[in-house]
């Protein structure tokens, strides 16, 4: 299973925190909607109840967490989505829309922690039956842009610092340099409605 399976799709959103993914993902949401499509939204890590309390672990965790003990967290975190809400929503027809998948871990803790992508990749393949999204938006802006859009109250891995950040984003722009047919690499840097109308653009031409 390399890809969404049936007529279900699934679309993802990338990027390093602070990107704006989240807002297109919901405003692409809102649109698939009034086209009257089945779509289900999701976020990682969380989306189902034993993920969420993983995310409540992975972000706000009081002691100092091992880099392998957090991969292995977040693809658990992961296994548990995909088998109990991804799936079945994709074997049913329904459109999945969602706020970072499998990519963020070999960016973070690949990029950022410095893990093997190699390994991760495994992990990832082992959690998610190798599913992989049909079209993935990476959301792009430099790392000061970021910091300045972020609020002041952070989580345990938006608190790891510029140097992180970087290292996460550069594994992002080499993710897609290989996969540029699935990856779309998006100019972070324009308006909310510019941004938005690049992404309906691609989506309507690739899967609708």
């Amino acid at each position: 299973m390399t890809e969404s399976t049936s007529k279900g799709k699934f679309i993802t959103f990338e990027g390093i925190d602070g990107c704006g993914k989240t807002t297109q993902a919901e405003k692409l949401l809102e649109l698939l909607e009034k086209k009257e499509l089945s779509i289900s939204f999701i976020r990682e890590p969380g989306g189902d109840p034993i993920s969420e309390s993983i995310r409540k672990l992975l972000l706000h965790a009081e002691e100092s967490m091992s880099d392998r003990a957090e991969a292995l967290l977040m693809v658990a975190s992961r296994a548990q989505l995909t088998d109990k809400v991804i799936l079945p929503h994709l074997l049913n027809g329904r459109w999945v829309i969602g706020d970072r998948y499998a990519d963020s871990t070999l960016a973070y803790q690949g990029g950022g922690r410095g893990l093997s992508a190699a390994a991760l990749e495994n992990m990832n393949n082992f959690g998610t039956y190798t599913l992989k999204p049909d079209l993935t938006f990476f959301i792009d802006i430099s790392v000061e842009e970021a910091n300045e859009r972020m609020s002041v109250s952070r989580d345990r891995i938006e608190r790891e610092g510029t140097e992180f950040q970087q290292r996460v984003r550069d594994f992002y722009l080499n993710l897609q340099q290989k996969e540029p047919e699935r990856v779309i690499l998006i100019d972070g840097h324009k308006s909310i409605d510019d941004i938005h109308e690049q992404i309906w653009s691609v989506v309507s031409e690739r899967l609708l």
